[in-house]
C-alpha cells in the first residue's frame, strides 16, 4: 500500500507492507534512526514519537495508520543545527549516558511540559513512567526537566576542607 505522511515537517510518500510498524518505517524507510526499538512491545518508551500531536510508542503503531498524519521524531527536535532547550538541558545535567532511551525520554518530557508547564517531581515521574532508563537512575533526567521548567534548585556543593 502507498502512504503519504508528514515527518518532521517534510512530506514523504512510500509504498509499504501493510504490517510495517511506524518504528520500522521511520528507521528503515526514512533513515531516521534516533528513534530506537527497545522492547518491541510498547513497554520501554525508547521508540516514543509524536503522532498527530500525541506521544505514541511507534513500535505499536502501524505505518499505514500514519497515512495522512503528522509525525515528529527526535531528529525534528533540534532546529537550524541547534539543540532544543530540552536537549541542551539533558546534556547539561548528564541525562544522556548511553543515549539509548534519550530520544523517547525527550519526546515524553516534551509532552509532559506541554501538559504541566511547571511540573512537580511527582508529575515528572508520572509523566515518564512509560520510559525506562537503565543508566542514569532518573535523577539527572528529572533535574533536566526541572531546569527547563524553572523548578531546578542546584544542590549545595559539599566541602571537605
Amino acid at each position: 500500500m502507498r502512504i503519504k505522511v508528514t515527518v518532521n515537517n517534510r512530506i514523504y510518500e512510500r509504498d509499504i507492507e501493510e504490517n510495517r510498524t511506524l518504528l520500522r518505517f521511520l528507521r528503515e524507510d526514512l533513515g531516521l534512526t534516533g528513534t530506537k526499538e527497545g522492547c518491541g512491545a510498547g513497554e520501554c518508551g525508547a521508540c516514543t514519537v509524536f503522532f498527530n500531536g500525541k506521544t505514541v510508542n511507534s513500535c505499536m503503531v502501524l505505518a499505514a495508520e500514519a497515512d495522512g498524519g503528522v509525525v515528529e521524531t527526535i531528529e525534528g527536535e533540534a532546529s537550524g543545527g541547534m539543540l532544543s532547550v530540552l536537549q541542551e538541558a539533558f546534556e547539561k545535567h548528564g541525562a544522556v549516558q548511553c543515549g539509548f532511551c534519550t530520544a523517547g525520554m525527550i519526546m515524553s518530557a516534551r509532552e509532559l511540559i506541554h501538559q504541566h508547564p511547571h511540573p512537580t517531581r511527582k508529575e515528572i515521574l508520572e509523566g515518564l513512567e512509560g520510559n525506562f532508563c537503565r543508566c542514569t537512575g532518573y535523577e539527572q533526567i528529572i533535574e533536566a526537566i526541572l531546569d527547563v521548567t524553572g523548578g531546578y534548585e542546584p544542590k549545595e556543593e559539599l566541602s571537605y576542607v
